[in-house]
C-alpha cells in the first residue's frame, strides 16, 4: 500500500513516511522509495550548485572578454554574479560537504558558461563587437578561490 500510496500521492506518503520515522517505525517504511528519494534529494542539492556555479562562470567570462563595454551594459552581469556566488557560498555553508564536489565540477561548468557567455555574446546589439569563440578561453582561467571572492569579477 505504501508504494502504491507514494505513486498516487507523494505528499501524504512523504508525511506518513515522517510519521512512521519519528515513531521508529522502519519495519513498515516504504524502503526502496525513501531511499531513491533520498538519492535524489543529494542529487537536487548537486544539480543547484552546478547550475549557479554555471552562470557565475559565463558573467564572469562575459566580464572577461567584453571588458571594453560601458560599465552600464556590464551591470547585469555584475549582478547576476553577486547573486549567483552568493547562492553558492550559502549552499556550500549549509552543505560544506559539496565544498568537495566544487572541482569535479569545475571544469564541466565551466564548459557550459562558455557555451552560454559565446551564445549571448552573439545577441549583442547597439554597435557592440561581437567577440570571436577564440576569444573564450577553452580551458577555465578561474580558481576556485577567484570565483568565491566577493571582489573579484575579472
Amino acid at each position: 500500500m505504501s508504494t502504491n500510496l507514494y505513486e498516487t500521492d507523494f505528499n501524504l506518503w512523504l508525511e506518513e513516511t515522517i510519521i512512521k520515522l519519528e515513531n521508529n517505525q522502519f519495519e513498515s517504511l516504504d524502503k526502496v522509495n525513501l531511499i531513491e528519494e533520498l538519492r535524489e534529494l543529494g542529487k537536487a542539492e548537486k544539480n543547484a550548485l552546478e547550475s549557479n556555479l554555471m552562470i557565475l562562470l559565463a558573467h564572469l567570462l562575459k566580464l572577461k572578454v567584453q571588458a571594453n563595454l560601458p560599465e552600464s551594459m556590464k551591470n547585469s552581469w555584475y549582478n547576476s554574479v553577486i547573486e549567483h556566488r552568493k547562492r553558492i557560498k550559502k549552499q556550500l555553508s549549509k552543505t560544506p560537504s559539496l565544498k568537495t564536489y566544487l572541482p569535479k565540477i569545475l571544469e564541466e561548468s565551466y564548459n557550459d558558461g562558455r557555451d552560454i557567455a559565446i551564445k549571448e555574446g552573439k545577441k549583442a546589439s547597439f554597435g557592440v563587437r561581437i567577440p570571436d569563440e577564440s576569444e573564450y578561453p577553452n580551458q577555465c582561467i578561474f580558481t576556485i578561490e577567484q570565483i568565491l571572492d566577493d571582489d573579484f569579477f575579472s
